[in-house]
C-alpha cells in the first residue's frame, strides 16, 4: 500500500517527526483494515477556535471538539461513482485540535504522542466507515481503535 497524507499545520506547534510517526500509524491502521493500492488524505492540525468553527458550519454543533473527519468515499445524493479509473484512493480529511489534545493528554494522564495518535486512529477509522452512534457501533470502533494502538506500540 502506498499512502500520501498532506499535512496542514495551522498551529505551527506540530513537529516534522510527530508528523512521521502519524504517518507510520495511519499507514498501520489502514493495513490493519486490509485496506491496499494508492491511497490518499490529509491531516490538519488546528486551534480550538478553527475546529469549533468547523464543527458549526459542518455538524451544527455549537462546541469546540478533538476531532473531526471527512470521509471522501461516502457517495452523496447525484454522485456518480468513477469506477476502473487508475486513480488513488482518496479516503477525506481529518482534523484534530492541538490544544484540546495537548489538555485530554494531561487529563487522560497520558503523552500527547499517544492521544495525537488515538485521535489519528479514530478519525481514520471514521473515513473507513465505522462510527459510534450506537452501543454497538461504538463498541466495534472502540476496540479496534484500542487493538490497534497496542498493536502499534501506543496503549495505555
Amino acid at each position: 500500500m502506498n499512502l500520501e497524507i498532506d499535512f496542514i499545520d495551522e498551529t505551527n506547534e506540530v513537529t516534522e517527526e510527530q508528523m512521521e510517526e502519524l504517518q507510520k500509524l495511519v499507514q498501520f491502521t489502514l493495513e490493519f483494515e486490509g485496506v491496499d493500492g494508492d491511497v490518499e488524505m490529509s491531516v490538519s492540525f488546528v486551534d480550538d477556535e478553527r475546529i469549533h468553527e468547523i464543527n458549526k458550519e459542518y455538524r451544527n454543533k455549537d462546541r469546540a471538539t478533538d476531532v473531526i473527519s471527512f470521509a471522501m468515499e461516502e457517495m452523496g445524493e447525484g454522485e456518480i461513482e468513477i469506477i476502473g479509473a487508475d486513480f488513488p484512493r482518496t479516503l477525506g480529511d481529518i482534523v484534530i485540535s492541538i490544544p484540546t489534545t495537548k489538555a485530554q493528554a494531561e487529563e487522560y494522564g497520558h503523552s500527547f504522542k499517544r492521544e495525537l495518535g488515538f485521535l489519528a486512529v479514530h478519525g481514520c477509522l471514521h473515513l473507513l466507515g465505522y462510527d459510534h452512534m450506537t452501543e454497538e457501533e461504538e463498541k466495534i470502533m472502540f476496540t479496534k481503535q484500542k487493538d490497534i494502538l497496542d498493536q502499534y506500540g501506543l496503549g495505555r
